[in-house]
């Protein structure tokens, strides 16, 4: 029988959501965690409410059927079976606690999984050893090998997932059973690899800031010395080597000293968000220099126009600079995740609005790819380019999204992002609100009284109203509103209740003054969201020739469905020159706009595989082609109405032998990422004598 979850305490007042720091080395605070609601009608919004009714079933259901909870049920000898799954099978239910701990805080007075939480926590503890040790595969499949294998074992990336889980239960809810297993397992770890034991860490990142976490719940400093123990230690080659280089486990280099990302994307951006928590409590300059340091090479070298990241499927890891395959790139799921749960760190750490950018980014194309409209599929890499007849047999490379995964690390993880999407929307500072994250919904200004109110359709329209409650308390400090960098600054207007008022864009952000001698009613930010051609850095081989196009942050893709019949997705290009335009929506995708471009089609089935010239030739003229127009969709949206061929990266056609274009402008798109922003397709860059060149 189970044993009732223990009786709720005191929550902590306020409600803390994910990293919420102690000290104040940070330029931003994040706001209570339960100050944003987020409305059902914007893009963030239902993709909660999808999160909330869709997706957690699903995952719960999967639990069970995946073998993750029988592991568990063993361990505690309550069941007879074999292991089944991956080793960190157990990660799988604690990334699924931590997402009904964060609905637990969003939604508080509905809490229909409880009964579930409370016999998943009642479990664990029976599976937990009296030392405290707590991980089934190790504990079925080897025991007596505890905190001995730590490069391929995940033990304390498992332990990671369980603490985070725990702090988050603990945050909203105020209960701590589940922190109380978890700090057992936590206290085993201190004692066997903290100051006064072993040297050693985990060959996947993941615990650092889970232990910057507990710190933060429970003001032990023991927590943020062993989170610190942990940075300090990795890169001394400790892991050993083989079959893997020891850049794949993040440790090859000491995080101090490294210069640019490396080896297996997800262990190394969990890495740098562990890496950000150390440095926000302790204010280490240098590794706040290291931070940013990486953060250019991830931003500048390595990052996808949609913000996914990790080129190859081979180690799944980066690659060299400017290596981004649009079919070949993996781009994992958690690699996205992860990044998000970086870029946050480095906004409250430094106030750089160029974070929210990447974290917008990666929101409205990399994540929310990954889980379909109907919230039961899933991606675990997310190519930018599916060919025509792939063969998607294989569920790392798959023709469309799948309901579970043998390594089934991505769903639960989109869970937890989902189930907390609004604490990412706001900081606060003793002077200020700052929005970062566009979407409507209602804002409490802690302290003040004030409730503000987001009416918006971004990412759709670029219309942002925020007007103070009429029956409240009016904006009595500044308001601080991002200028994203996709947009144009000269474009964009501001009005300051019903006043148009100069724009004075710094730092990616425009401020509103306001005091409670000069309260403000209503703000509205108008952000001009033309269609725009994006041309790739010059290094990007894989997409040389080609655009991409955006409209405000959404990148777009065209998809098989949207061609004529008969029409082959390879054998379609866009006419140089061309101007990308609004299109028409797609209801059934949920999308309110289109854009559309000229484009034209080449068949190319019966052409050789490459052909012979004694001169370099001009590209193929337009004349060669039937024209058509091209519909796109939302890069997230793509591979929702079934099976097909689908591009990000198009080519562009020239319009003519022999003629020149000056190539993309200077402008660096988001602050200096590989792609450049171009009003129309531009034609491929030509030499002296007038033919292209690559």
């Amino acid at each position: 029988m189970t044993t009732p979850s223990s009786p709720p305490v005191a929550a902590t007042t306020p409600v803390d959501g994910p990293c919420t720091p102690r000290a104040a080395h940070g330029a931003l605070r994040p706001l209570p965690f339960d100050a944003v609601r987020l409305s059902a009608d914007g893009m963030l919004g239902a993709w909660q409410e999808r999160n909330r009714t869709r997706v957690l079933p699903h995952v719960l259901e999967r639990l069970e059927t995946s073998g993750v909870l029988d592991n568990l049920r063993v361990t505690a000898g309550r069941a007879e079976r074999q292991f089944r799954g991956f080793n960190f099978a157990d990660s799988d239910l604690h990334k699924t606690l931590e997402a009904l701990a964060w609905e637990a805080g969003r939604v508080p007075d509905d809490q229909p999984w409880e009964e579930f939480v409370g016999a998943a926590v009642d479990l664990l503890a029976a599976a937990q050893r009296d030392d405290g040790y707590l991980y089934s595969h190790v504990q079925l499949t080897a025991p007596g090998t505890e905190l001995t294998a730590l490069r391929w074992s995940h033990e304390l990336y498992v332990l990671g997932h369980l603490l985070q889980a725990a702090v988050a239960r603990a945050r909203t809810t105020g209960r701590t059973d589940l922190l109380d297993v978890a700090t057992r397992f936590a206290d085993l770890v201190d004692t066997r690899l903290g100051p006064d034991g072993a040297e050693g860490y985990d060959g996947h990142p993941e615990v650092e800031t889970a232990l910057v976490e507990l710190y933060r719940l429970t003001g032990e400093r023991r927590w943020l010395d062993l989170a610190r123990r942990q940075v300090d230690l990795r890169g001394r080659g400790l892991l050993g080597s083989g079959p893997f280089p020891p850049a794949y486990h993040q440790d090859h280099v000491p995080v101090r000293e490294a210069t640019e990302v490396t080896g297996h994307a997800v262990r190394q951006l969990y890495l740098l968000a562990g890496v950000a928590d150390v440095a926000a409590e302790t204010g280490e300059q240098v590794l706040l220099d290291a931070l940013v340091r990486l953060w250019e090479s991830a931003e500048r070298t390595r990052t996808y126009v949609t913000g996914g990241l990790g080129a190859r499927h081979k180690d799944e890891s980066f690659g060299d600079a400017h290596e981004l395959p649009p079919d070949r790139a993996y781009a994992e799921t958690c690699a996205a995740i992860a990044l998000v749960h970086w870029a946050w760190r480095m906004l409250l750490l430094t106030g750089e609005s160029r974070y929210a950018d990447a974290m917008e980014r990666t929101l409205v194309n990399a994540v929310p790819a990954a889980v379909g409209l109907d919230g039961r599929s899933f991606t675990y890499s997310n190519p930018l380019q599916l060919r025509t007849g792939h063969d998607g047999t294989d569920e790392y490379h798959p023709s469309g999204r799948l309901d579970w995964f043998a390594c089934a690390c991505c769903p639960p993880n989109l869970a937890r992002l989902a189930a907390s999407l609004h604490a990412y929307v706001a900081t606060v500072t003793d002077d200020a609100v700052q929005l970062h994250l566009y979407a409507a919904g209602d804002v409490r200004v802690p302290d003040d009284g004030t409730v503000l109110r987001v009416r918006t359709d971004y990412p759709w329209d670029g219309r942002v109203e925020v007007a103070a409650d009429p029956g409240g308390t009016p904006l009595v400090r500044d308001l601080v509103l991002r200028v994203p960098g996709w947009a144009d600054p000269a474009a964009v207007t501001l009005t300051v209740d019903g006043a148009p008022v100069p724009l004075d864009v710094r730092g990616g952000r425009v401020t509103v003054p306001a005091s409670p001698g000069a309260p403000v009613r209503t703000v509205v930010l108008d952000l001009p969201m033309p269609v725009v051609a994006l041309t790739p850095h010059p290094h990007a081989d894989a997409v040389r020739g080609c655009v991409a196009l955006r409209r405000g942050p959404v990148v777009w893709a065209l998809e098989q469905a949207d061609l004529p019949d008969g029409v082959v997705l390879e054998d379609v290009a866009v006419v140089a020159g061309a101007q990308p335009l609004d299109g028409p929506p797609t209801p059934a995708l949920g999308v309110p706009v289109g854009v559309r471009v000229a484009g034209v089609h080449r068949p190319a089935a019966d052409a050789p595989p490459w052909r012979a010239s004694g001169t370099v030739p001009v590209p193929p003229d337009l004349a060669d082609g039937t024209p058509l127009e091209l519909r796109l969709v939302p890069y997230h949206a793509w591979g929702n109405r079934g099976p097909g061929a689908m591009r990000v990266w198009l080519p562009v056609a020239a319009a003519g032998a022999g003629r020149r274009d000056d190539g993309p402008d200077d402008r660096t798109d988001d602050h200096g990422s590989s792609a450049h922003d171009a009003g129309t397709a531009p034609l491929p860059r030509c030499g002296p004598d007038g033919t292209a060149v690559r």
